[in-house]
């Protein structure tokens, strides 16, 4: 998927040309945005964090259970953290819900695996229907004609993918999973790399034992489909918060689940406190597939991006602060996370006198 989002940046070009760039135009074009929409997103979002607590908690519904609370606040915290710190951050949000639901964190790392397959089978879901099923739709949209008709192909295989997914998440689940711990324990008393893939395949293994039912699967695949309609519904919002300015007040819903698609590959390149490739990649969408002009396509990248991410230091923050961890706590938790999954393991967690967890050193968590 990043190939086809370089693809797109290759082949737009010539179409893109920053130096007509006028920041009044950006500038009007924010001024000029509904503002009851854009709330209206920001209440979607959150609502989205709900879902994402709810699909967790079912995740971790044969480990304990955790109360709803405590995990919709850890997970506001953990986007918020990576908000904060970038990519690094992403380990702070396992460790954060390890904290607030009193659980095992390889086992929390393990869900943190399953969810980001759901997340990226999601992604092509998208996709794949906005291409495949509602291809006149994105037409009524204003999406490129001709840009559709070449990206067809790459939906059909977008659905190969998506068919692979599945098929390699069931065998693993009923019959690889046993095989390849046992060939791995060999890894185990090692370091570097091969402890590294020994963990990696050891908490996909332990995310995949949160599906142990048909009906673990439909709720997580129920709960996948909700949290990222209603992201895609806040991401037409916000268009439709933008259509008196320009060309997307045709702007329909498959329209915005590809523009989420597109968003999602960008969104893998994240720096801390000023994303990047998420605004990238939705201004090169916007520009080259729906035909908007530079300077409203920016201005709505930008709202896009503080909309359906950033929003979440508005509560995250405070928790955070509440909680008693600091940027530079959090910076240290993901850097001894880094180094600790070098050595094959997880940060390891004890109970302290106020009755939370915090990092004790290293080890495997599992034990």
């Amino acid at each position: 998927m990043l190939a086809a989002l370089a693809a797109l940046a290759y082949f737009s070009r010539h179409r893109i040309h920053l130096g007509d760039f006028t920041w009044r135009k950006f500038t009007h074009a924010v001024g000029q945005a509904n503002p009851w929409l854009l709330l209206l997103a920001v209440v979607a979002i959150y609502g989205c964090y709900g879902i994402r607590a709810l699909r967790w908690k079912r995740f971790c519904r044969h480990l304990g259970r955790p109360q709803f609370t405590e995990v919709f606040k850890g997970t506001i915290m953990g986007f918020a953290a990576i908000f904060v710190l970038g990519r690094p951050g992403e380990a702070v949000r396992p460790l954060l819900l390890a904290r607030k639901c009193r659980l095992p964190v390889a086992s929390m790392f393990g869900i943190w695996a399953i969810e980001r397959i759901f997340d990226f089978a999601s992604a092509v879901g998208l996709a794949t229907l906005s291409l495949l099923v509602f291809t006149r739709k994105l037409s009524d949209a204003g999406a490129n004609t001709d840009w559709l008709d070449h990206a067809r192909p790459g939906g059909w295989l977008l659905l190969g993918m998506l068919g692979g997914i599945v098929a390699v998440m069931v065998y693993f689940r009923l019959h690889g999973a046993g095989i390849l711990d046992r060939r791995m324990k060999q890894w185990h008393g090692k370091t570097g790399w091969k402890r590294r893939i020994t963990t990696v395949v050891t908490g996909f293994s332990e995310g995949l034992q949160a599906i142990r039912t048909p009906s673990d699967l439909l709720a997580a695949t129920f709960y996948s489909a909700a949290h990222w309609a209603l992201v895609a519904l806040a991401y037409l919002w916000i268009s439709q918060a933008f259509a008196s300015e320009f060309t997307l007040s045709s702007m329909n819903f498959p329209g915005a689940m590809l523009l989420l698609a597109v968003t999602l590959v960008g969104s893998t390149l994240q720096l801390p406190g000023v994303g990047g490739g998420a605004q990238v990649a939705s201004f090169i969408a916007l520009t080259s597939i729906f035909g908007v002009e530079q300077e409203p396509a920016a201005a709505m990248a930008f709202l896009l991006w503080l909309i359906t991410f950033a929003s979440s230091t508005l509560v995250g923050l405070p928790l955070l602060i509440h909680e008693g961890l600091s940027m530079g706590e959090l910076r240290r938790l993901a850097r001894d996370e880094a180094q600790a999954e070098v050595l094959g393991a997880h940060v390891c967690e004890t109970s302290d006198a106020a009755g939370l967890r915090v990092p004790q050193g290293r080890g495997d968590s599992a034990k």
